[in-house]
């Protein structure tokens, strides 16, 4: 569960939005979505503890420390780290207690099942985009969390790669997993996830995604 009460967030003396009152159920699959600069990314920021809100709080239901994994925009992570695509992913069982066999065999599991075998020892700036965003979803995979914050996780994926996603988002959300999903393609986000929150014009409405969501002949990206 992760409760907001009057939540406002965004720069000092700069809200984004009306306050927000709203509870994400347990096992929950929400999206968020509107314009560039709405401030979705910065509401999962908050939400995560990474941010602090200008106003209002969040409670959850689990210790952010342990029951969270945060997702950011790839963008935001230093290619040129002297760290592997293993390394990185293998970044995921921090802070847990495993034996090296179990460890192994799901970093193993995880690079399978993101299609990422024989990439283990590559760099981080050897990477296209495609393979480092699957690369951060195995990561995000192996924290065995109770809550995902996933911010643009579709970014640049091909294909397959939007394919496995959506797969693992239904697996994560039929495990019991509350889910909040940024993004940016309404058609995905209406025929994938239930509910949505949508930010326009300062103000944040909630419903279900085929309500918010219009299908038209040319279904536009937000």
């Amino acid at each position: 569960m992760i409760r907001c009460q009057s939540l406002v967030w965004g720069a000092p003396g700069q809200p984004l939005t009306t306050p927000l009152s709203l509870e994400f159920e347990s096992a929950s699959l929400t999206a968020i979505i509107g314009a560039n600069g709405c401030g979705k990314s910065s509401l999962l920021k908050v939400i995560a503890g990474l941010q602090k809100p200008l106003a209002g709080k969040v409670e959850m239901a689990v210790p952010r420390q342990s029951g969270i994994s945060f997702l950011p925009q790839q963008q935001h992570l230093d290619r040129q780290f002297p760290i592997s695509l293993e390394e990185l992913i293998a970044a995921g069982f921090w802070g847990r207690r495993l034996s090296t066999q179990l460890r192994t065999q799901r970093l193993k599991n995880a690079l399978e099942d993101w299609h990422l075998s024989g990439l283990e020892q590559r760099p981080l700036m050897a990477l296209s985009g495609g393979e480092l965003q699957r690369a951060l979803l195995a990561r995000l995979s192996l924290a065995d969390a109770p809550v995902l914050l996933l911010d643009e996780p579709h970014a640049a994926l091909d294909e397959l790669g939007q394919q496995l996603l959506w797969q693992h988002i239904h697996h994560w959300h039929a495990e019991g997993r509350t889910l909040l999903v940024v993004c940016h393609d309404l058609a995905a986000v209406r025929q994938h996830i239930p509910h949505t929150l949508l930010i326009k014009n300062g103000h944040c409405v909630y419903g279900t995604s085929r309500e918010l969501i219009q299908p038209t002949p040319h279904m536009q990206v937000a």
